[in-house]
């Protein structure tokens, strides 16, 4: 078991490092891989996920605000739901649940899509002609999600936001107007760019994770 888990790690490192100098031909402009295929990713990783997003994040949005009026009504805090949901969404549960729902989408889809390649000799058939799989396959979904964790994030952040704005307006009679100056008082830029900080992050991690396991 020992022996097994150090191969592994050895092989995962390995991928890191690959995966690492890909990036710096990209950076350098000498990555091989079709801008069409990019594009598509973006879309697929990006503008395809927004539905499932706004639904989860809107819900979860909802939920904290209805949470935390039950218990700051007992205090006559209402106006507090809008600090709640606002600092919550933006500094970590934007990014955690985008992060979570994109590992669940792009990166199992990542993983299916790299395996069935494996499966059917695509990716020996790119190494024969002298094209890195690395730069060919991985490198563009490793771009894609990185450039769209953070543009989903800011949106999951919204979209969570109007769901507490929706209790708030809903069940404790705050006006809209109201609701998003208290947000706007509570959320800092520093929260902002610590979230989206953690879904680039978030992003790179799934990514790779979903890359990896498709091409072993």
């Amino acid at each position: 078991a020992a022996i097994a888990a150090e191969r592994m790690f050895r092989s995962d490192l390995n991928f890191v490092g690959k995966l690492a100098q890909s990036l710096g031909r990209a950076l350098r402009g000498k990555a091989r891989f079709r801008g069409s295929d990019l594009a598509l990713l973006i879309q697929q990783s990006g503008f395809d996920a927004l539905p499932i997003v706004t639904l989860v994040t809107f819900l979860l949005g909802l939920i904290l605000a209805f949470v935390g009026a039950i218990q700051l009504q007992t205090f006559g805090a209402t106006i507090f739901v809008a600090d709640l949901v606002g600092v919550a969404m933006v500094r970590d549960m934007g990014a955690l649940i985008t992060g979570i729902i994109m590992a669940g989408r792009s990166g199992a889809a990542f993983a299916a899509q790299l395996g069935s390649m494996k499966v059917t000799q695509e990716i020996d058939a790119l190494e024969t002609m002298a094209i890195s799989s690395l730069d060919f396959l991985v490198l563009p979904r490793v771009i894609a999600l990185c450039l769209m964790m953070p543009l989903l994030t800011l949106y999951g952040d919204a979209m969570g936001i109007i769901g507490g704005g929706f209790v708030g307006v809903v069940m404790l009679d705050i006006s809209p107007v109201t609701y998003l100056l208290q947000t706007g008082d509570a959320v800092s830029t520093t929260h902002v760019v610590g979230g989206v900080l953690k879904g680039t992050v978030y992003g790179l991690l799934i990514a790779m994770a979903g890359c990896l396991r498709g091409v072993q």
